[in-house]
């Protein structure tokens, strides 16, 4: 157990040297799936070691086909939403988690309901792993009243208090700082809940970055930091930006517990994850590396010309959602005509949330300003677009 820094002792903590203790060993769980997008170049550094085999319990089959509901429903409720934003039912910007739905829901089946989750624009997955019912979701990215949001978000920035999703950020890193310090303000309650805060790879190059790492580590703040690597930042590869693509070996900078994973089994994911947020529950924040392949372009809109034939045909074999099918028909976990029912049922849920979102009704424009600020503030303006800044000496506007 980490002795805990006093809440008034912390505001001198960060003018003295962090106390001497021995820097962890940061290890790899499991290696990542070897395709072109998401393995980092080897160096001649360090080896990750191999994880041992896992065995297989009573309770395996159930915990499978748990996640693989979890994950057909993110990925066909991610596919519907591809095809609206083509319909221009959504609009702005859309990024959408297919190929790391293993990732999501490995990760978030190992949090609590009352641990917050701050991630960046790619959320929807994470939203449905966190229990938000696929109406609500659906009717958000389709801009309507009865979005989780009340339609004020859209795809990038949803936020649900009741199940304790704080965001989707559209400034790449701008998660961080403010993940860090409702970490901050859980140590100073007291109380028992746990940050965990989603990156992409590319979010490790930015000073907010480093600079959360050093204040949790210094601090020893409940935060578990996940990095989402998909060997791709936009379309430049991590290799290409980062001088050590082995992202998780970074947490040694700050003395900080480290893992990298393969986010392809869902399993490992979640074991990974509850090793971290235990780490993190005891005040020692965590560094998670998970790696996964993102199936299509950035969003919606990029075409991807940046991956060759080959890598393309590659990734086919990486899919996370099929692998799993695949598994439980080979492991005899399920039968094809269960798989074939969990789809059918899965593809109804979807199509009620579209119908749902399509019947709701689109944001008055009285009410464009009405979460602003959460109390009043003085001389707020309230002009929509178009009107004058002043009004005319005649009583119109100018």
């Amino acid at each position: 157990m980490v002795e805990k820094t006093s809440p008034a002792a912390k505001k001198s903590v960060a003018k003295k040297s962090a106390p001497k203790k021995a820097a962890p060993k940061a290890t790899a769980v499991k290696k990542a799936s070897a395709t072109s997008s998401t393995k980092p170049a080897a160096t001649k550094k360090t080896t990750a070691p191999k994880a041992a085999k896992a065995v297989k319990s009573p309770s395996e089959k159930e915990a499978l086909l748990t996640h693989y509901k979890e994950m057909l429903l993110i990925r066909r409720f991610e596919e519907r939403a591809a095809r609206s934003y083509t319909q221009a039912l959504i609009g702005g910007y859309c990024h959408l988690n297919l190929g790391e739905e293993a990732a999501i829901v490995g990760l978030i089946s190992e949090m609590k309901h009352d641990d917050y989750l701050f991630t960046n624009y790619r959320e929807h997955g994470y939203a449905i792993a966190k229990g938000i019912e696929v109406g609500p979701l659906m009717a958000e990215l389709y801009g309507r009243v009865d979005g989780v949001s009340k339609g004020w978000g859209g795809s990038m920035h949803m936020f649900d208090l009741t199940h304790r999703l704080l965001g989707g950020y559209g400034i790449v890193g701008g998660q961080l700082p403010l993940a860090t310090g409702a970490a901050l303000a859980i140590d100073y309650r007291g109380s028992d809940e746990v940050v965990v805060c989603t990156m992409g790879d590319g979010t490790t190059n930015i000073g907010a970055f480093h600079e959360s790492l050093n204040i949790a580590a210094l601090w020893n703040l409940p935060i578990v930091f996940v990095v989402i690597n998909n060997g791709l930042g936009m379309g430049t590869r991590v290799t290409k930006s980062s001088a050590e693509p082995e992202l998780w070996r970074r947490a040694s900078s700050y003395r900080m517990e480290a893992a990298r994973v393969d986010g392809s089994d869902p399993l490992v994911v979640a074991e990974a994850s509850r090793i971290a947020i235990e780490h993190a529950r005891e005040g020692n924040p965590y560094l998670l590396e998970i790696m996964t392949p993102r199936l299509r372009g950035h969003s919606v809109v990029d075409p991807a010309k940046y991956r060759s034939h080959e890598e393309v045909e590659e990734l086919k074999h990486h899919d996370p959602v099929t692998i799993l099918h695949d598994r439980l028909l080979s492991e005899g976990y399920a039968s094809a005509s269960e798989l074939h029912k969990i789809e059918a049922d899965t593809m109804k849920k979807v199509d009620t949330a579209h119908e749902f979102a399509s019947n709701s009704a689109h944001p008055d424009v009285s009410t464009l300003f009405d979460y602003t600020y959460a109390t009043p503030v003085p001389n707020d303006s309230r002009r929509l677009p178009g009107q004058a800044l002043f009004p005319s000496a005649k009583g119109g506007s100018r």
